[in-house]
């Protein structure tokens, strides 16, 4: 009976072996990119492309085993995730207030260590971001907060834009 289950066991781990999610790899330039509308120094394109674009951009980085199933259904998942959550690649074709909210949450979860997650560090060893990288992904979110508010008119709660008084 062992054998049995051993053997279907296997026949299903083989035949899932021919299914695979759609890969998250885009083709030419992202017109919503968000270096297209803000700076992104190139120390923080370094640190982007090495511990986050995987999860947060449309060009995801697969590592050998991902051809393996079930490995490849969940770094999928972590994907889909991640973009839903933010993407950088369509930045900019947001809401100026999604964005400063998505900034203070990178913000928030790069000061708190919880990006990049733990399982992916596993395996991408150079995504753990140092002291001096968290500080420099950190004001630089920051900074593009600050352009980003700078950049819109100001709103009241109801989100109206508010008239300055004229002396």
């Amino acid at each position: 009976m062992l054998k049995k289950i051993l053997l279907v066991l296997l026949v299903i781990l083989v035949a899932i072996q021919f299914i695979h999610p759609k890969k998250n790899i885009s083709e030419g330039p992202q017109p919503n990119y968000i270096g297209n509308s803000y700076t992104v120094p190139d120390d923080v394109k370094a640190i982007l492309a090495k511990a986050c674009n995987d999860c947060h951009s449309n060009n995801t980085r697969y590592p050998w085993y991902s051809k393996l199933q079930p490995i490849d259904w969940w770094m999928n998942k972590h994907v889909v995730d991640g973009k839903k959550h933010l993407n950088f690649d369509e930045f900019i074709n947001r809401p100026a207030k999604y964005q400063k909210h998505k900034l203070e949450e990178t913000i928030e979860v790069v000061k708190e260590g919880e990006m990049p997650l733990k399982s992916y560090t596993w395996t991408h060893k150079d995504a753990k971001l140092t002291t001096d990288e968290k500080v420099k992904i950190t004001n630089w979110a920051q900074s593009v907060i600050n352009s980003v508010a700078s950049s819109q008119p100001a709103t009241d709660d109801k989100g109206e834009k508010e008239e300055k008084e004229k002396d």
